[in-house]
């Protein structure tokens, strides 16, 4: 299990944006957004699982409750040149109840374990699942434990623990990633009492340094929203968390190396705002933020709209940042 992932995000972790985080970034485990395991058996492959080898290493996330359908999954999975194959047992949406698969599974672990043994027995790829600490009154450590007893019997060595409980009722999808509180010791004891396992950690970290304290706990862990919110974060992960030597990029080197992507996927019709709508927040914080958005916003949306856009965009930043540094040396020094 790699030390830092960027957690599966419905709308939010498709194609795009995973090319744009590998600019950032070439070592952080990235996921897909969740397919579901009807969608695999009956939709369209390529639209559905496609993606460029650019972007591993990646997982496919799925979710479902069928054995044979997620076996299916399993080995296309592995045929598409995915690194790992994630089930997921902790989105709390009505959508995903009503098909008896995400967070509502943790009540039925030996149906997730038989799930899990038929995907493993379909692929070589390793097969992973991401759940809650809990759910509705099922939420003592306990309920846990015995949900990753039953699963890790299969062989299945790697969970991925969202670290609050989920409530099915009365709470939203966005209310369920805010509201029940972080139980991190929950996680951290999981640990403890599975040392064999390989243990996850998610939910409510915001930074790398966040991150490095918690791989003293856990063998890894995973960043939502704020990887999305604030993705030039990324930048120093391969130094800091992987320790890979190379050479740090810089945001005005990460458009650079989208220009020709977004060449190559405007031409196949791809509209500029799916891809920009992922880049908005690479300036964060940084002089020129608010010009990149709102050049791109308006002119992304354009039906013929593409590469030069952005590099516009990038100008007018570059601009905004000297008058920004010039501004600020010949500010009067108080004394």
């Amino acid at each position: 299990m790699l030390p830092l992932s960027i957690a599966p995000m419905m709308d939010r972790t498709d194609r795009h944006y995973r090319y744009f985080m590998r600019q950032i970034t070439k070592r952080t485990l990235l996921y897909t957004e969740m397919v579901t395991s009807m969608a695999i058996c009956y939709g369209d492959l390529e639209k559905l699982l496609g993606f460029s080898p650019e972007e591993n290493p990646l997982v496919l996330q799925v979710g479902g409750d069928d054995p044979k359908m997620l076996a299916h999954c399993a080995r296309k999975a592995a045929e598409f040149g995915y690194s790992e194959v994630n089930l997921n047992v902790g989105c709390p949406s009505d959508r995903v109840q009503s098909g008896n698969f995400g967070a509502c599974l943790m009540a039925d672990p030996a149906r997730v374990a038989n799930c899990v043994a038929e995907m493993m027995a379909a692929s070589p790829l390793p097969v992973s699942v991401k759940h809650r600490i809990g759910i509705d009154e099922l939420d003592r450590y306990e309920d846990m434990a015995n949900f990753v007893a039953i699963v890790s019997a299969t062989g299945c060595e790697r969970f991925s623990v969202h670290a609050r409980k989920a409530w099915l009722q009365g709470l939203s999808p966005k209310d369920n990633r805010t509201v029940p509180p972080l139980r991190y010791s929950d996680v951290h004891r999981l640990k403890q009492d599975f040392p064999h396992l390989q243990i996850e950690i998610n939910g409510g970290f915001k930074t790398l340094n966040q991150v490095k304290a918690q791989l003293g706990l856990v063998d890894a862990v995973m960043i939502g929203r704020a990887a999305y919110d604030n993705p030039f974060m990324f930048a120093i992960a391969d130094r800091d968390i992987f320790g890979d030597p190379a050479a740090l990029t810089t945001r005005e080197q990460v458009v650079q190396a989208m220009l020709p992507y977004i060449t190559l996927q405007t031409q196949k019709g791809v509209r500029l705002h799916s891809i920009t709508r992922h880049m908005m927040h690479l300036f964060h914080g940084q002089p020129g933020s608010r010009i990149w958005k709102r050049y791109l916003t308006e002119n992304a949306c354009k039906p013929t709209a593409a590469a030069p856009v952005v590099a516009e965009a990038l100008a007018l930043v570059t601009e905004a940042t000297e008058i920004a540094r010039q501004h600020a040396s010949v500010l009067p020094v108080l004394v």
